[in-house]
């Protein structure tokens, strides 16, 4: 539709309270009347994702976005509408084998890079000889993964990886998920564009995101380019929509229309709707790029993106052909990058520790080394694919960085001393399971039968994530396996008395009849809490429960999976291809069933109870101390009506419910995260607003 039909567009503007707007059933439009209000809607979402991430400037609550987008995806499916070019392309698409290596419309070259003021003034001091006086444009060296992205008429119709700067791979349907990169331009597009750009993850959501991970069991990235990179170039686009990726634009590579200057461009990058960094400025010698990359250096730490530099360009287009560029590099621009916060050392040994998973994580185990104050003696190599790419081996001496000044890992190889990369076992070193490799990651394969495996996930079993047993902590499952206690599976906690643990070091009667006791009252666990208690790679409290909802018994999940019924898994809200997978590949585990039956011959899962409404459905809750209720009443109330109801804090929490001699460290999680906290009337007047009269208890 015509960009001056956008104010007569209902869906333009709207309520910003978060209130839905009023649609009629899908069922009750013909095609027609379909076609039309989806090329309002899609108008719309573009223009709102104008004002979002261009603008910085929203008209509608994210909520009432939400509402638009779903009505789109809804129309598209009922009447099978053509979706290229939609804004529905985020959700991503079928899997690729491969991706096709493609030439770049222009080469994606490198920028030679300083680490001095001297060597910013010696920059200035040769452009000016050259070319005489000269303005320059400062950004920020963003730390991502460039893309050159292809517009024809207006259309987005190819992104690609830098590679080796002459072509790269083919990203298209990846980078159609990130919802700051336009599908269309917004005015009076160039016939032809084709644009550079940093993908990056905002540090703000690859925090959230690594703490999804965690909770669901999973290994965390070492930092937001890591994660930027490794989902970028992921086959499967479902698992690329799914995570928190952004976009800036820095450059034009090629175009059917001119600007005078590289400010000119930048300034229509924006009437175009392709995201500009907003801390870019102008400066008109090398002492003010000195003070800019001073001043960044000193916000680096509250930028929501990752930066290591800045990048200083001659501002005049003509000027710039004049002083032309090497084979790798323009003679136009250059980086003065940050200082490092890494430190080089030996590497002594490699590893590999094996998570409750079964996924095998090769560990640099490193010459102890300072770095920002702390001594780093081992570093995560992340997956085998990244040690291979590094090149990685025993004697080498490796860079190493703290990312987010916490998490130490190897950044890159300084100097080969090995024979080459370390490689992934035949067998898993703890069990002696075959080792097998799915894409980057790789596994062993003796399920909870592994003793590494089995400690993690009795671990997880206890758990706040699982079924909160107090006191089967870190170290008391070490004792239990050490002493034989627990051997083959879960199972052997239900066969622990009190005489076993009284015979261990530092037990008493009345800790072992604690223990016990706590066991014994998870015999009858909610479904929710026991789906999440198995540990199911990607299957956290919060999918759990919509597992436990939708299949409302043990059997029917387990059923579904041991039989691969992809409909009916994939029906569950949040469940993909991927998550699929993993609840197949664990129910059709010889390992894993065998531990499950004997489980479940002292567990028996409680049946889950349908949903009744969706009053909370967009409402998560943690309860604490002692309620009224039980706490597992108060959980099915919420779950009962849509909500969720986890067992830890997180910053995804709305609520944290407390009652009489609460946990500390959920009180202290909740002052961290900024959470709410409840009392029981405080959570009443909360269901009724909802209109959720329902009480526990009552």
């Amino acid at each position: 539709m015509a960009r001056d039909a956008l104010a007569d567009n209902q869906f333009v503007r709207g309520p910003v309270d978060g209130t839905a707007f009023e649609f009629e059933p899908v069922d009750e439009l013909d095609e027609a009347a379909a076609r039309e209000q989806a090329e309002l809607l899609r108008a719309a979402i573009e223009f709102h994702d104008y004002r979002y991430y261009v603008d910085h400037d929203p008209v509608i609550a994210d909520r009432t976005y939400d509402e638009l987008f779903q009505r789109l995806l809804d129309l598209e499916d009922a009447f099978d509408l053509d979706v290229e070019g939609s804004p529905s392309n985020r959700v991503g698409g079928e899997p690729v084998d491969r991706f096709e290596t493609v030439a770049h419309v222009a080469p994606m070259l490198s920028i030679d890079h300083t680490d001095s003021a001297d060597g910013v003034r010696e920059f200035d001091d040769r452009v000016r000889r050259e070319v005489g006086d000269v303005e320059y444009v400062l950004e920020p060296k963003f730390d991502g993964v460039s893309l050159e992205v292809v517009y024809e008429d207006g259309e987005l119709v190819r992104a690609t990886t830098r590679g080796d700067g002459e072509e790269g791979d083919d990203v298209t349907r990846n980078a159609r998920t990130i919802a700051a990169l336009p599908q269309r331009l917004r005015g009076d597009p160039p016939a032809s564009l084709a644009v550079r750009g940093e993908v990056y993850m905002p540090r703000e959501a690859f925090t959230e995101y690594n703490t999804e991970r965690v909770e669901r069991g999973d290994e965390p990235f070492a930092n937001p380019r890591n994660a930027t990179a490794g989902t970028i170039r992921q086959q499967d686009p479902t698992v690329v929509a799914e995570r928190p990726l952004s976009i800036f634009f820095f450059d034009v590579l090629a175009s059917s229309d001119e600007w005078a200057t590289h400010s000119d461009a930048l300034a229509a990058f924006r009437d175009l709707g392709l995201p500009v960094c907003e801390r870019v400025e102008t400066g008109a010698d090398a002492e003010a790029a000195i003070d800019y990359r001073d001043a960044l250096l000193a916000e680096r730490d509250e930028l929501d993106y990752e930066v290591d530099g800045v990048v200083i360009k001659v501002d005049e287009t003509a000027t710039r052909e004049d002083l032309g560029a090497t084979a790798r590099a323009p003679r136009w621009a250059k980086a003065y990058k940050f200082p490092a916060r890494d430190e080089e050392t030996p590497v002594a040994n490699v590893t590999v520790q094996v998570g409750r998973t079964g996924r095998l994580t090769p560990v640099a185990l490193l010459e102890p080394v300072d770095v920002g104050g702390v001594t780093v003696s081992r570093a995560s190599l992340h997956n085998f694919d990244e040690v291979e790419a590094l090149g990685v081996g025993v004697g080498d001496v490796v860079r190493v960085q703290r990312a987010g000044d916490v998490i130490p890992y190897v950044e890159s190889v300084v100097e080969h001393n090995s024979d080459g990369p370390y490689e992934l076992p035949e067998t898993c070193p703890v069990c002696g399971s075959p080792a097998e490799r799915d894409g980057p990651i790789a596994y062993c394969t003796g399920g909870l039968g592994c003793p590494a495996q089995l400690r993690r996930s009795v671990e997880y079993y206890g758990s706040e994530k699982g079924l909160d047993v107090e006191g089967l902590g870190e170290e008391t499952v070490s004792q239990l396996v050490d002493a034989g206690l627990v051997s083959e599976g879960v199972a052997d906690l239900y066969e622990i008395d009190e005489a076993d643990l009284e015979a261990l070091e530092g037990w008493g009667e009345r800790s072992a009849e604690k223990l016990v006791a706590e066991l014994d009252a998870t015999r009858e666990p909610k479904l929710a809490d026991f789906v999440a208690a198995l540990g199911i790679q990607e299957v956290g409290p919060e999918l759990a429960a919509r597992l436990a909802r939708h299949f409302e018994t043990f059997d029917a999940l387990r059923t579904a999976a041991e039989r691969d019924d992809r409909d009916a898994l994939t029906a569950v809200d949040g469940v993909g291809d991927a998550v699929a997978t993993q609840l197949v590949d664990f129910f059709q585990s010889d390992a894993n069933r065998t531990v499950l039956d004997d489980l479940l011959a002292h567990v028996d899962p409680r049946e889950a109870e349908g949903v009744a409404g969706e009053e909370l459905d967009d409402l998560t809750f943690v309860f604490t101390g002692s309620l009224s209720a039980s706490r597992g009443d108060f959980e099915d109330v919420v779950e009962a009506h849509g909500g969720s109801a986890t067992g830890s804090v997180s910053g995804n929490t709305d609520y944290l419910v407390v009652g009489d001699n609460p946990g500390a460290t959920k009180r202290s999680d909740a002052e961290a995260e900024g959470v709410p906290m409840l009392d029981e009337d405080e959570l009443r007047e909360v269901f009724e607003e909802r209109g959720v009269t329902e009480w526990p208890g009552e």
